[in-house]
């Protein structure tokens, strides 16, 4: 089935994801914010600002106009930075056409109302299914037809096998699930524990602190996410231990990369200079805080970052602290 869809945001994962949806046979319009980046993928088939080298579907076509992106769109997809995610499904709402089905590839935690990705979308564009996509795929893999596998989650199971159909290829496996609370959390905290791992690179410790601190990072992601009523075994799958591990070690990490320069002792303004794209873990630390304090859940990890990030706290006292914490059963 062919569809028409909307990719809303320019940045690389929505670049993707236009780009995957146009290669399966959709007409796809992005609506990207930078003239530079319409441009380009109008008249060059690229965008070198955020996926640079590698060339898109000559049919995906690109405008800085909202309204006409979602002219007449089946398929939704948000893929703004979550700080900005409100504003610009705000801006575009009463275009969105009725009975379109609308997805979120945004991860992240809104820092002021500590609202889900997915809970921004509907309630500034009420009454559509919203399905949430994550998992292990950084962008330039996913454009390079790298095999990898996503969940799409939502309530509604058909919204959810939609989306499934719409994206899925030889080269994309997308599987379905009903936990949209635990595979956004899943998406939105792995970035914390990303650039915590980062530091842990930076300091130049070894492969035995990476390995514990994913672990226990992993331990926090499902308690809170249980404590919000995700489902613990959602943070085994693809959304959580499989982005986990992808964003914790994978090079094109930029959470990892922003959190070696802290550990290599820049500081956070220095780390996160001159770069175009967003390292979500920053933002998220400061939601997950707030969230985890907010439902009375232990994140002795996120607590570390938050001190590291915002407080001025040294990561090698940090590690020490989180060393000498009182002993106890693992499952605690």
């Amino acid at each position: 089935m062919s569809l028409r869809c909307a990719v809303i945001g320019g940045g690389a994962w929505g670049t993707a994801i236009a780009d995957r949806l146009s290669r399966n046979g959709h007409a796809v319009t992005l609506w990207a914010r930078e003239s530079d980046v319409v441009e380009a993928v109008n008249t060059r088939h690229e965008n070198p600002r955020f996926l640079a080298g590698i060339p898109l579907s000559d049919r995906l076509v690109a405008t800085a106009n909202m309204e006409a992106a979602l002219r007449g769109a089946g398929l939704v997809v948000y893929a703004a930075p979550s700080h900005v995610l409100r504003p610009v499904v705000a801006t575009g709402a009463a275009a969105v056409p009725p009975g379109a089905v609308l997805s979120v590839a945004t991860k992240g935690i809104e820092r002021e109302t500590l609202a889900l990705m997915t809970d921004v979308v509907e309630q500034e564009a009420p009454h559509y299914p919203v399905v949430a996509v994550s998992g292990p795929s950084f962008a330039a893999e996913v454009a390079t037809g790298q095999p990898t596998a996503v969940v799409a989650a939502c309530a509604s199971r058909e919204a959810a096998m939609l989306v499934q159909s719409a994206m899925s290829a030889p080269a994309f496996r997308v599987y379905t699930s009903d936990d949209v609370v635990g595979v956004e959390l899943g998406g939105a905290l792995k970035n914390v524990m990303a650039v915590a791992t980062g530091i842990l690179d930076g300091l130049g410790l070894g492969f035995n602190p990476r390995a514990a601190l994913m672990t226990r990072g992993l331990a926090e992601m499902t308690r809170l996410g249980v404590a919000l009523g995700a489902k613990p075994e959602t943070f085994a799958g693809l959304a959580g231990l499989g982005d986990l591990v992808l964003t914790c070690t994978g090079a094109l990490s930029r959470n990892r990369a922003v959190g070696v320069a802290i550990g290599h002792g820049q500081t956070l303004e220095a780390a996160l200079a001159g770069k175009d794209s967003v390292a979500e873990g920053i933002l998220n630390t400061q939601s997950a805080k707030a969230l985890a304090d907010k439902v009375g859940v232990e994140m002795p990890i996120v607590d570390a970052m938050y001190r590291i990030l915002f407080s001025g706290w040294a990561p090698r006292d940090a590690v020490a602290e989180l060393m000498a914490r009182e002993l106890r059963p693992e499952r605690d």
